[in-house]
């Protein structure tokens, strides 16, 4: 019975020994598909699109003709009041605006926004959970 220890415990010590050390998360940027052990390196991005429909452009175009899109106090965009979608737009979709955030090794962040209007006034205000590999499509409404 001792040597069976003994032997189990040597196994275990090669099977351990061999063990290559990565990120095994799948959704990570930099998922090592040879890693068996995970060194807690793993990395994530996620996105979101900001979107408004046509009635939003019509109402908020008699005041404004361009809106400015900060998140975290960066800016991510801007475009004339008239661009409305009819439905909320890909993330990275041509004509959008499109944040991607760096996660670091978060899956998800709380991220604020701001969508100020050419006159200096702020219009839409609030909170935007971004998620790892995911587009978060964000309405503005009226």
């Amino acid at each position: 019975m001792r040597n069976f220890i003994t032997i189990m415990a040597a196994v275990a010590l090669i099977l351990t020994g061999c063990a290559t050390e990565g990120c095994i998360d799948s959704d990570a940027l930099n998922y090592d598909i040879t890693a068996d052990l995970d060194d807690g390196s793993c990395v994530y991005e996620g996105e979101a699109v900001f979107w408004y429909g046509q009635e939003v452009a019509e109402t908020k175009g008699e005041f404004a003709t361009a809106y400015s899109f900060y998140v975290d106090g960066i800016l991510v965009g801007s475009q004339a009041v008239s661009t409305y979608w009819t439905a909320a737009p890909d993330c990275g979709q041509n004509g959008s605006i499109t944040v991607t955030w760096d996660l670091g090794s978060s899956t998800a962040y709380m991220a604020e926004y701001e969508v100020i209007d050419d006159a200096g006034y702020t219009v839409w205000w609030g909170n935007l959970l971004i998620e790892a590999n995911t587009c978060t499509a964000l309405e503005l409404t009226l």
